[in-house]
C-alpha cells in the first residue's frame, strides 16, 4: 500500500468497550477532533476508534443469556454520560450494550467497525517515530496507541493428555449460552474463577456436575471494604510495574459468598475436586487414578489480554509480562494499555482512559508532535 493509501490520526484507539469509550471521551474533552471528519484542520490533533465488533458493548454482547444485571459486580457509569435506571433481571447482554449504545449516540465519537486490527508496527528506527496500524479498514499512521482490547477474543484453552480424543462435547465460557445445552448430562466444570461458580451454580439445577480446580478456591469471608479494594489495586499495580505478568481478578480478591455461590454450596454443586490427570473418549482420569464418566467439559478457565497485535513492537519482557508506568508501557511510550491489570474493572476501565489521555496530551505537547 503507497503512503498515498493510509490515513493518519494523531492517537489510534483500538477497542470500543468501556475502556476505549472512556479515552474517545477524555481525547474529545482535550480537544482531539475526530480523523474521520473530512472538513477538519489538518494541524489538529485527532483520532480514531477502530472497534472489531459490529455494534456498540464489547464483549458485554457475548455473555451468556442467564447473567443479569443482578448477578454482575456493577458496571460503572461511563463519564459524562450516567446510565439510566436498569431492570437488575434484564439480560448483561441486552442491557449494557444498550447503555453503550445510547452514549455513542450521545458523545458521537469517530467509530468505524467491524475493523480488526492485525498488527501494530514502528514506521522506522525513529525512537520518537510513528507508529503502523494495519487493520481490515486500511493502514492508519500514528503518534500513540490506546489499547483497549480487552480479554474476550484470547480465552484460555489448557491443554491435558488425551484431550483430543474425547467423545463428549468441549467448549469455553466464551461459548456458554444457557444451562439448558448441558440438560441430563454429567459435566465437567474446570476453573476456579467468578464465571466457573456462575455457571457451575447454574448448569447443576439440570446436571450432575463435578467442580475441578487446579488450587483450592479460597472464599472471601465478610464484607469488601473500600479498603481492601484499594489493597487489591495495589498489588496488581505493583506487578504491572515490575513487568510481571498479571492475573485475574480472583488470583487477587478470593471469591465472594454471593447468592450465586451460596445456592450452588446449599445445593451440594460446590464441592471442589483436585484437577484430573487425563482426558479419556468417555470421562476424565482423576488425580487419585479413579475414572469419572461424563458427558461434557466446559472449560471455565478464563482469559488472557488480547495483545497479540502488538507483538511486532517486542513490548513483553523474558516472563511474558508488560511493564507499565500508569497506563503507558515502559518500554515504549508511544503505547498505552488501559483495561489491563488494575484497569479492568468499569471504574477502572474509566479512570485509565482519563489517566492515558493526560500523559499522550503531555507527551504529544512536549515533543510538539500535534
Amino acid at each position: 500500500m503507497s503512503a498515498e493509501d493510509r490515513r493518519r490520526a494523531s492517537v489510534v484507539v483500538i477497542g470500543a468497550g468501556q475502556a476505549g469509550l472512556s479515552a474517545a471521551y477524555h481525547l474529545a474533552r482535550a480537544g482531539f477532533v475526530s480523523a474521520l471528519d473530512p472538513s477538519r484542520d489538518g494541524d489538529a490533533p485527532s483520532f480514531v476508534v477502530l472497534d472489531a465488533e459490529p455494534a456498540a458493548g464489547g464483549a458485554w454482547r457475548h455473555r451468556w443469556e442467564s447473567l443479569t444485571m443482578a448477578t454482575v459486580n456493577g458496571i460503572f457509569d461511563l463519564p459524562g454520560f450516567p446510565k439510566p435506571p436498569i431492570d437488575e433481571s434484564a439480560p448483561s447482554r441486552d442491557a449494557v450494550p444498550a447503555y453503550f449504545a445510547a452514549y455513542e449516540q450521545h458523545l458521537r465519537p469517530p467509530i468505524l467497525r467491524p475493523v480488526t486490527v492485525s498488527a501494530v508496527r514502528y514506521a522506522d528506527a525513529d525512537p520518537d517515530g510513528d507508529l503502523i496500524v494495519e487493520s481490515t479498514s486500511g493502514v492508519w499512521e500514528t503518534r500513540t496507541v490506546i489499547n483497549a482490547t480487552g480479554t474476550w477474543n484470547n480465552p484460555l484453552l489448557p491443554h491435558y493428555p488425551g484431550q483430543e480424543t474425547f467423545r463428549g462435547r468441549q467448549s469455553h465460557t466464551r461459548d456458554y449460552v444457557s444451562l439448558e445445552e448441558f440438560a441430563g448430562l454429567r459435566v465437567a466444570i474446570v476453573g476456579g474463577g467468578i464465571s466457573a461458580v456462575q455457571q457451575l451454580e447454574e448448569i447443576s439445577r439440570v446436571a450432575t456436575v463435578f467442580w475441578y480446580t487446579r488450587r483450592e478456591p479460597v472464599f472471601w469471608e465478610g464484607d469488601f471494604t473500600p479498603e481492601t479494594g484499594r489493597e487489591v489495586i495495589a498489588k496488581v499495580v505493583a506487578d504491572v510495574e515490575a513487568g510481571n505478568p498479571s492475573g485475574s481478578v480472583v488470583s487477587y480478591t478470593g471469591l465472594s459468598w454471593l447468592p450465586y455461590a451460596v445456592a450452588a454450596r446449599e445445593r451440594g454443586a460446590l464441592v471442589r475436586r483436585p484437577m484430573f490427570t487425563a482426558i479419556e473418549p468417555d470421562g476424565v482420569r482423576e488425580a487419585d487414578g479413579s475414572f469419572a464418566p461424563v458427558d461434557a467439559i466446559l472449560w471455565a478457565t478464563g482469559f488472557r489480554p488480547d495483545l497479540a497485535h502488538l507483538d511486532p513492537l517486542g513490548l513483553r519482557n523474558e516472563r511474558g509480562g508488560i511493564q507499565l508506568t500508569g497506563t503507558q508501557v515502559a518500554v515504549e511510550p508511544r503505547v498505552h494499555l488501559i483495561g489491563f491489570g488494575p484497569s479492568q474493572s468499569t471504574v477502572g476501565a474509566n479512570r485509565a482512559g482519563r489517566d492515558a489521555v493526560r500523559a499522550l496530551r503531555k507527551r504529544l505537547i512536549t515533543a510538539d508532535a500535534i
